[in-house]
């Protein structure tokens, strides 16, 4: 009786796992007498069915087998662009309630009456027949007036009275809600008018998200290309990155401005659409040079482009620093979360004089074309730069909004006239809140970012609200 091994193990030999790449020799001619050899298994073969691409593997819906499924493709390509379209026609009431609270003018003699006129009863009691004499004998069939854009004096100041049709009573709204409302309301522009510009800031707001990250690449690939993947790129490579992509989509945003600054009303309107826009401002204000090079156009878009990313990426660092030395994203989210919130509204701070002097600038026309006829109260006088512009909103307007209209006072109520006078704000005497228009929104804003990150856990918490 023939005995067993005591175990199988030693007679396992592993085989080989080796790859060989050596490509097989040349058979001799097969003899047809001879028995077929056995098929050789040990030697790696090469597929030569094509790689697939690993992102349309994420979605099997878009690789069929015949290659890319073009009518899938298309369906995602217009999904996006729906709710691009959807994002920015929701953010676009406030973008233009802010913008029109930028560029209005609102000198300090606005609704100013004089409280110490020395009118009597029967100076008024005259005016009132006569108006009421003018009105009888007026000829029913004669031609209107037609509201003409008011004269300015050798400072800039119009007379109140002398407001168009078309514009926005001055100092009626305070804050973008009660603009929102007021443009709603008023007779020349209407609810529809909330949303003048919403295909031009579409596009580019595609355009930017689009670009910037390409800009960014090549420039880190040009100047940084041994810069490892996890390792953060200098503070510059983002802020040159922004300001390329600033520069280059500039006259979208030029158009885009002067879409939402002008009247509603057809009779009024400069512009017709984007695209006329685009083709009257290059005819008639200087070429692609005077669009891109012009001082005016130029200096405000390089401050504002340059500001936004350094006070965004540079101050929470330095606010963290002050907190703790060890303090990220990574280590402690929730004390990064409120640095971002301080960096953000200490931020704003910085920005919005720079915008709202690139807004003003870029509402004015130039190469003596006719200035556009604004919803709301534009200055008469031309600035002259970043500087002029400052100086002037500083020194010629109010603040206090909204203003409340009074009425002639008669000499027998001079004496209750003048305490309020006396309690008067002290931004009826500044246009330092002028710089500033938009400013609680943008907080809001803000503070929406920072809730929605803390309750997502900060992976793209926005949701577009930082746009606004």
């Amino acid at each position: 009786m023939s005995s067993t091994p005591p175990s199988l193990r030693d007679l396992y030999s592993p085989p080989s796992s080796a790859w060989s790449f050596v490509p097989p020799q040349s058979a001799p001619p097969p003899n047809p007498n001879a028995p077929s050899p056995p098929t050789p298994s040990s030697s790696f073969q090469w597929s030569t069915r094509p790689v697939t691409n690993s992102i349309f593997d994420l979605s099997p819906d878009l690789n069929d087998g015949g290659g890319i499924n073009a009518v899938e493709l298309l369906r995602a390509l217009a999904a996006s662009a729906v709710l691009q379209y959807t994002s920015s026609a929701i953010a676009m009431p406030w973008e233009v309630g802010k913008m029109l609270l930028q560029v209005q003018w609102i000198p300090r003699e606005a609704h100013d009456y004089d409280l110490d006129a020395d009118t009597e009863d029967d100076d008024d009691a005259l005016s009132d027949s006569s108006n009421e004499n003018e009105s009888y004998f007026a000829d029913p069939e004669g031609t209107p007036k037609v509201a003409h854009p008011p004269q300015a004096d050798d400072h800039g100041r119009r007379s109140v009275q002398e407001e168009a049709e078309y514009v926005i009573p001055v100092g009626s709204a305070n804050g973008v809600w009660g603009m929102i409302k007021r443009i709603g309301r008023f007779r020349g522009e209407g609810w529809l008018a909330l949303w003048k510009g919403l295909l031009t800031s579409c596009v580019a707001e595609v355009l930017s998200t689009t670009f910037q990250p390409v800009v960014h690449n090549i420039l880190q690939a040009i100047f940084f290309p041994t810069t490892p993947f996890f390792h953060q790129p200098p503070l510059l490579l983002p802020v040159v990155s922004h300001m390329f992509t600033g520069f280059l989509l500039s006259p979208l945003d030029l158009v885009r401005t002067r879409l939402i600054v002008q009247s509603f009303l057809p009779r009024y309107r400069t512009y017709t659409g984007p695209i006329d826009a685009l083709i009257q401002i290059i005819r008639d204000e200087g070429g692609f040079k005077g669009v891109y090079l012009h001082p005016q156009l130029l200096i405000p878009c390089l401050i504002d482009t340059a500001l936004r990313p350094v006070v965004s990426l540079a101050l929470p660092g330095l606010l963290a620093s002050y907190i703790g030395a060890n303090i990220s994203e990574d280590s402690s989210p929730l004390i990064w979360g409120f640095a971002e919130l301080a960096g953000s509204c200490l931020g704003l701070l910085i920005t919005l004089p720079f915008e709202t002097i690139r807004r003003r600038l870029q509402v004015q026309t130039r190469g003596g074309v006719a200035p556009i006829n604004g919803c709301v109260q534009l200055r008469p006088a031309r600035y002259n730069g970043v500087v002029d512009t400052l100086w002037h909103i500083i020194t010629e307007e109010r603040s206090d909004l909204p203003i409340i209209r009074r009425q002639k006072r008669r000499r027998s109520s001079n004496t209750e006239a003048r305490p309020e006078r006396e309690g008067e704000s002290w931004l009826r005497h500044t246009g330092i809140g002028q710089l500033y228009r938009g400013l609680g929104m943008r907080l809001g804003a803000s503070a929406i970012v920072f809730l929605l990150a803390l309750v997502t856990g900060g992976d793209n918490s926005d949701g577009g609200w930082a746009e606004l």
